[in-house]
């Protein structure tokens, strides 16, 4: 299922780690609303995020749906057993800025996604 991210050209890599919460929140919208499942981030003007089982693409659907960047090769051992654990990943970057809301944009999906699936997620303390 990676075939296509295998085809863009990669600007760089990150290892990263994802909140246990933000995870089980992918995972819960994967099951409850749709497997693939697109979400709009409303706090990034533009960008939404194909979510499956294999990856999270980030696109800017106002430029034709170009990639920004994604999140993949999630290594779920531990987490299968202990679902309160981080989730070590892949961050590919594909855009020139994307390292600049690469954060952001997690935490915009977490919140969205709380949201759309009726949990109470922790305040934004963004002014």
């Amino acid at each position: 299922m990676l075939e296509p991210l295998d085809s863009l050209d990669t600007i760089r890599t990150f290892q990263k780690t994802i909140e246990a919460s933000c995870y089980n929140h992918v995972r819960l919208a994967l099951n409850r609303i749709s497997d693939p499942c697109r979400i709009d981030l409303d706090e990034h003007l533009g960008l939404s995020v194909i979510l499956n089982k294999d990856f999270w693409l980030c696109i800017d659907s106002v430029h034709h749906n170009q990639p920004i960047m994604a999140w993949l090769d999630f290594d779920t051992r531990k987490h299968n057993l202990a679902l309160h654990l981080p989730v070590h990943c892949q961050l590919r970057l594909y855009h020139m800025q994307a390292g600049l809301i690469m954060g952001s944009a997690l935490d915009a999906l977490d919140r969205e996604l709380a949201r759309q699936l009726g949990i109470i997620s922790k305040p934004n303390n963004t002014l």
